[in-house]
């Protein structure tokens, strides 16, 4: 099977042909989207993080905008910065370059404030969408494919149809010779035992049982149990008891192939098959992961309905939930409907999701992007704020 994508100079093949204007620090966010505004073809990613915080966070923030710019989606970046920000711009800059895209940065400071940084971004941006608009879609085997896998607003319909569904999906992708990132940590607890057993290796294993521990241990230092917090007051609400029911069904979402490796946040996985990355559950942060590793298409599972989209990766809503679909049109994609939750109906959902997923990579619009719905994005860090 094949799609229909944008080859970049890494060999990589984008499913999407937009310049990322990137604010490398919160300051500069209002002007990365005024940027964007003013310029079709261009996506903002914005997010609050950049300054007065710990060196392993702001480590963290660098590497996840460079991984951010050298997804295969974005034809060339421009980076806006303030100028007294904590991470290097420029560090940035040269990772993005690596990939062999072009990169453009203004500096707020430097340019004399908010109005000529606008001004000379937006002449940037101009001049790189012209340069991208240049490009056409060639076909490539559905090898060359990356999903990413979220799960939130999650019901009982979750765990019982749209998650393992999602699996179903994601099988037929490493089936194919592609690869998939998932994570939100926060949802291996109670079932991390299950997800260990499909480790390539003990030491991968093992490195499961690790994330989920230090993911709990870092709310206990902060003087709360997780599971105050988890599952969520809407999970609740929508059948949910405890974390590990929430778990398990989250878990079925990633299909059934065995787990290459595990990465940190903002970290892009190398080569196929199925990774981990190291991350929380919450849709800002965890779309942000997966943008940075690489994935070209989102598959989300939900079951009351969360709307949130990605700035240049298309986000795929799939339900279970029939009162959801017919709730909310304007974030939903796909309803999937199977009787009695048989095998064979996992697997028909499996192909009708992977077939959805091939025309999104051709071009056809999710309903987050139709409705542009896509701008709460943000950088996972763990330190305080100082």
């Amino acid at each position: 099977m094949s799609f229909l994508a944008y080859p970049r100079p890494d060999n990589s093949f984008g499913v999407r042909n937009q310049v990322g204007i990137l604010a490398t620090v919160a300051c500069a966010n209002d002007v990365a989207h005024w940027i964007s505004n003013q310029t079709a073809g261009s996506v903002a990613f914005t997010h609050q993080q950049g300054c007065c915080q710990t060196k392993p966070d702001l480590d963290t923030v660098t590497r996840t905008l460079i991984s951010l710019g050298r997804n295969p989606n974005l034809a060339s970046v421009v980076l806006v910065s303030l100028g007294c920000e904590s991470i290097s711009p420029n560090e940035v800059a040269e990772g993005i370059a690596v990939a062999g895209k072009d990169v453009e940065q203004i500096v707020i400071q430097k340019l004399g404030g908010s109005g000529p940084a606008l001004a000379e971004g937006s002449r940037m941006a101009r001049q790189l969408v012209k340069k991208a608009s240049l490009l056409q879609r060639t076909s490539v085997p559905d090898s060359e494919l990356r999903f990413g896998i979220k799960c939130g607003a999650s019901d009982t319909t979750s765990g019982l149809v749209s998650n393992p569904s999602t699996g179903a999906a994601v099988d037929l992708l490493i089936e194919h010779g592609g690869s998939c990132v998932f994570g939100e940590t926060t949802e291996f607890m109670g079932a991390e035992h299950l997800l260990a057993k499909r480790a390539i290796s003990p030491e991968v294993g093992q490195q499961i049982f690790d994330i989920v521990k230090q993911m709990e241990q870092r709310a206990l230092n902060a003087g709360a149990d997780m599971r105050g917090g988890q599952p969520t007051g809407g999970n609740i609400a929508g059948g949910l008891t405890t974390i590990e029911e929430k778990s398990l069904g989250a878990i079925s979402k990633s299909g059934s192939k065995p787990i290459q490796a595990i990465y940190k946040y903002g970290e892009c996985p190398q080569g196929k098959g199925l990774f981990i990355i190291d991350s929380p559950g919450r849709e800002p942060e965890a779309l942000t992961g997966l943008a940075a590793g690489g994935a070209q298409i989102i598959l989300f599972s939900t079951g009351r309905g969360a709307p949130q989209g990605f700035p240049f990766v298309p986000v795929i809503k799939i339900t279970g939930n029939p009162q959801t679909y017919k709730r909310l049109p304007d974030h939903i994609d796909l309803y999937i409907d199977i009787e009695n939750g048989s095998s064979h109906g996992f697997a028909r959902a499996g192909s009708i999701i992977y077939e959805e997923a091939l025309k999104v990579a051709s071009g056809q619009k999710t309903v987050a992007e139709i409705t542009g719905y896509s701008s709460a994005t943000n950088i996972y860090t763990i330190g305080p704020v100082i």
